[in-house]
C-alpha cells in the first residue's frame, strides 16, 4: 500500500537545521542556505547543531512552528527532526547532504541539495513517510538490534579521525558478537533466538508491493562457531553502515509488530546512530510517521 501524496501547500516560513559535523556540509553551508531563503523571499531561520545539543536544538526549531523544516545533515540528523515533527508537526525536507543519506536519496534522488530544494519549493507536495519504532525510538531507514550495533560507536570515532579509539571499539564489537544473543517474537508467529534483528523501512527498500505496508525483517542467527558468528554480525553491521544492505537476500519477511528481549540492555543502531535500550523492547511499524515535502509523483 503506497500512501498518496497530499495537495500542494504554500511554504512561507522555513526553519533549517544544519549539522556541520555531517560529511558534505561545508563551513559556509548555513550562510548559503540563508542567502537562498532570503533570495526567495521566505521568512526563515537557520540553526547549526552543536555537539551534545542536537535534540534540544531540533526541538527548539520545531517549536517555532514553521511550515517546513529543512535538514542538511546525515540520516541521524534527519531522524532527530522527523521524530520531533511527527505526524502532526511541520513538513520535513531531509536533503541529501551528509555521510549516508539513504532517506534523502530515496526521496530526492542523487542530485545536489540546492537543486532538490528549489524543485520542492516550486512544485513539491506533502507525502506521508512511514517508519519504525524500537523501544520508543523512531527510525526511518533501518535498524540493527543486538550486539553488531556496537560497531556504530567505532564508526563515529573513525569519522572524528580518532583511529585508536575506533579500532578499540571495533575490537569490542567483534568480541561481543561472539557471545551476546537475544530472543524475539515477530508478528506473533516467528519466535526464536539470534545474534541480531535487522529492520528496513519501506521508503528506502527496493521491494515493492506487500512490503510497503510493513518493515522488512531479518534475524541473524549464524552457526554457533565463534568465528562464523563474529563475521556474520560484523557483516550485518557494516552493511547498515556503509553497504547496500537493501539487497541482502536474508531480508525476506514483512513485520508490523514484535518484541525482543535479553538478559541485559540491548544495543541498537537506528539510522546509523547508536542507542542503549532496555532489556525488553517493543517493535512496531508506523505507516504515517511524518510528512515530507517531496517531488510530485507526476513530475
Amino acid at each position: 500500500m503506497q500512501l498518496a501524496e497530499q495537495p500542494a501547500v504554500a511554504i512561507r516560513r522555513v526553519h533549517a537545521v544544519v549539522n556541520p559535523a555531517s560529511g558534505g556540509v561545508g563551513p559556509a553551508t548555513a550562510q548559503e542556505l540563508a542567502a537562498l531563503f532570503a533570495e526567495l523571499g521566505l521568512d526563515h531561520r537557520v540553526s547549526e547543531i552543536t555537539p551534545g545539543r542536537g535534540e534540544d536544538m531540533v526541538r527548539a526549531a520545531v517549536e517555532t512552528d514553521p511550515d517546513l523544516v529543512v535538514v542538511l545533515g546525515g540520516d541521524g540528523t534527519a531522524r532527530l527532526v522527523a521524530e520531533a515533527c511527527g505526524p502532526l508537526g511541520p513538513l520535513v525536507a531531509p536533503l541529501s547532504c551528509g555521510t549516508m543519506n539513504k532517506l534523502g536519496r530515496a526521496l530526492y534522488g542523487p542530485i545536489p541539495w540546492r537543486e532538490a530544494l528549489m524543485g520542492i519549493l516550486q512544485s513539491g507536495a506533502p507525502r506521508w513517510i512511514s517508519g519504525g519504532e524500537v523501544g520508543g525510538r523512531a527510525f526511518y531507514c533501518g535498524a540493527v538490534l543486538g550486539s553488531p550495533a556496537l560497531l556504530a560507536p567505532a564508526r563515529e570515532a573513525f569519522r572524528a579521525r580518532e583511529l585508536g579509539r575506533a579500532w578499540r571499539r571495533a575490537v569490542v564489537a567483534s568480541r561481543k558478537a561472539l557471545l551476546s544473543r537475544l530472543s524475539y517474537e515477530l508478528d506473533g508467529r516467528r519466535r526464536g533466538r539470534g545474534v541480531a534483528i535487522s529492520l528496513i523501512c519501506p521508503t528506502v527498500s527496493r521491494a515493492p508491493g506487500e512490503h510497503d505496508a510493513a518493515l522488512r525483517a531479518a534475524v541473524l542467527d549464524p552457526p554457533p562457531r565463534a568465528a562464523a558468528r563474529a563475521r556474520a554480525g560484523l557483516h550485518l553491521a557494516l552493511r547498515h553502515l556503509v553497504g547496500d544492505w537493501r539487497d541482502d537476500p536474508e531480508i525476506t519477511a514483512p513485520c508490523v509488530s514484535g518484541r525482543a528481549w535479553a538478559g541485559r540492555s540491548l544495543p541498537a543502531m537506528l539510522d546509523g546512530e547508536f542507542f542503549r535500550l532496555g532489556r525488553q523492547v517493543e517493535i512496531r511499524f508506523r505507516p504515517r510517521a511524518f510528512r515530507a515535502l517531496a517531488p510530485r509523483t507526476d513530475a
